[in-house]
């Protein structure tokens, strides 16, 4: 009865539309910023979903979210939109969670805590939700997949600068092997199969100062930059792996963009309005059919 009425709860002032940014209960060194569309309501809670937007690393999740607010209003979504701040672990850190993990540190588990803190707090379907990242958040919500895709309603990756391909022959983070110990938890292939999958890049993302990883960098090891030279042939090399792993991809190449994440929203929300359309005609279905034979 306690956890009913606290879904019941009503949006506050600094709630309501595009909300103020909220620090994570499980972890306050983070937060998120959220968007309810106008429509939104207690009562009609159960029957929103989220769509979760992941910042590169230029920290922007505010104005992805706001982006985002006609897409959240057409298709009644929830926008949620994380902030996972610099030197996290060290004054140095700029991107830990790209890689998920740092130390103790899980930030896909982080991720998942404000997924279920708003649940909690305001009764939106936080069970499966829409992932999109761009740059340093294409690394994260790729590798992310590999843990969690059971989570992922569809997952949309946006010009990362490094890959991890699903490659059991080459070491975390090129590849996969020894993912499955460092994370205590297996790849889910099956889970996987079961996304719809986007693959977005811009047509002129060709720079390679911030992508060819240097012996001095922290991220470093061999065969770092033998997935390609430039974004969207690390790209293509991602696109190549799921495939051979039995998952469909759809890979976009927008005209006439360079590494600039707003400029590729229109094709990575047609994606989205793809699949949530696709649902409808499926639950529509469904639906029908169980009418019939009743």
């Amino acid at each position: 009865m306690q956890e009913k009425q606290y879904r019941k709860q009503q949006l506050g002032v600094y709630e309501r539309g595009r909300s103020a940014y909220r620090a994570c209960a499980a972890d306050p060194r983070f937060g998120y910023f959220l968007y309810f569309p106008d429509a939104f309501s207690p009562d009609t809670a159960d029957e929103y979903a989220f769509c979760v937007v992941i910042h590169g690393s230029a920290r922007t999740p505010y104005v992805y979210r706001d982006l985002f607010v006609d897409f959240a209003e057409r298709h009644s979504l929830v926008i949620l939109a994380p902030m996972f701040p610099v030197g996290i672990t060290d004054p140095d850190d700029m991107g830990s969670y790209k890689f998920l993990v740092a130390g103790d540190l899980r930030y896909d588990r982080v991720l998942l805590a404000m997924v279920d803190e708003v649940e909690a707090r305001f009764g939106v379907n936080g069970c499966r939700f829409l992932l999109h990242g761009f740059s340093g958040g294409g690394h994260f919500v790729h590798r992310f997949f590999y843990l969690h895709a059971a989570r992922i309603r569809a997952l949309s990756v946006g010009a990362p600068g490094m890959v991890t391909l699903l490659d059991q022959a080459l070491d975390w983070h090129c590849g996969i092997r020894g993912m499955e110990d460092r994370f205590d938890a297996r790849i889910a292939w099956e889970d996987m199969r079961e996304v719809p999958v986007q693959l977005v890049v811009g047509e002129e993302d060709t720079e390679t100062w911030e992508i060819t990883i240097k012996p001095d960098s922290r991220h470093w090891m061999a065969g770092v930059n033998d997935a390609g030279r430039t974004r969207p042939e690390r790209l293509q090399a991602l696109r190549d792996s799921f495939e051979q792993a039995g998952i469909k991809v759809r890979y976009d190449v927008v005209p006439n963009v360079g590494h600039n994440g707003y400029d590729i929203l229109d094709a990575v929300q047609s994606f989205f309005s793809g699949v949530l359309y696709d649902d409808q005609l499926s639950a529509e279905r469904t639906n029908e059919q169980s009418i019939s034979s009743d």
